[in-house]
């Protein structure tokens, strides 16, 4: 595991090197294995959230059961609702979880407003998160009201290849059914369908997309 200031050298190059010194001087670097939540619903948020490595997925939980999924967080990625809500003392209403063994580091939101008022590299980041996210949350709402099915997993499958980098996808039927609120069993139909088209191969361990 290599120390804060080399992480944010490596994925937060746009901060000032002052910036960064106080950075690392403040945070916690916490290692998250894969399946552990590092956000709970209703938990008091004391620390912003940049991601170093891995990958950690966000979404809100339904009052009886399910979930939506929202977005991922990859490396140079941040979490605004921790920023949001830790600045103006309000409680998480999502989960975070990793989904890959994961890095992040853990900014007391205490030194958020210090940070936004002396450092730009710092308040163009927090706006850039903002205007990311929240345009990430307009897709998510404009595929649920207004796509079938099929077109969201054909989209949700090439977000997953473009980010991932890989165009074979390690991701069960379960799991997609799970972030699309649907069912194992229509996502496994809309899969082979997919497959009798040529679009998508689908093997034991994994999902290629052709």
């Amino acid at each position: 595991m290599m120390d804060t200031r080399a992480y944010l050298d490596a994925h937060f190059p746009q901060f000032e090197e002052e910036l960064k010194e106080e950075l690392a001087a403040v945070a916690e670097v916490r290692h998250i294995p894969a399946g552990e939540p590092l956000m709970r619903t209703g938990q008091n948020i004391r620390s912003t959230v940049l991601v170093a490595e891995g990958r950690l997925k966000l979404y809100r939980e339904g009052q009886d059961e399910g979930e939506i999924f929202m977005y991922h967080l990859e490396p140079g990625n941040a979490c605004a609702l921790s920023m949001v809500c830790g600045t103006q003392q309000e409680t998480s209403g999502v989960m975070l979880k990793a989904i890959e063994d994961s890095i992040v580091i853990l900014i007391p939101v205490t030194s958020m407003e210090n940070f936004m008022q002396r450092y730009k590299g710092w308040y163009n980041f927090v706006v850039e998160t903002y205007r990311n996210r929240f345009e990430e949350l307009l897709t998510l709402i404009d595929h649920i009201a207004f796509r079938a099915m099929d077109e969201r997993l054909v989209y949700y499958l090439d977000t997953q290849r473009q980010k991932s980098g890989s165009s074979k996808l390690h991701i069960t039927h379960g799991e997609i059914a799970t972030d699309l609120n649907s069912s194992r069993e229509v996502i496994s139909r809309l899969l082979k369908k997919l497959e009798q088209q040529g679009k998508v191969k689908v093997h034991r361990q994994y999902i290629e997309i052709l």
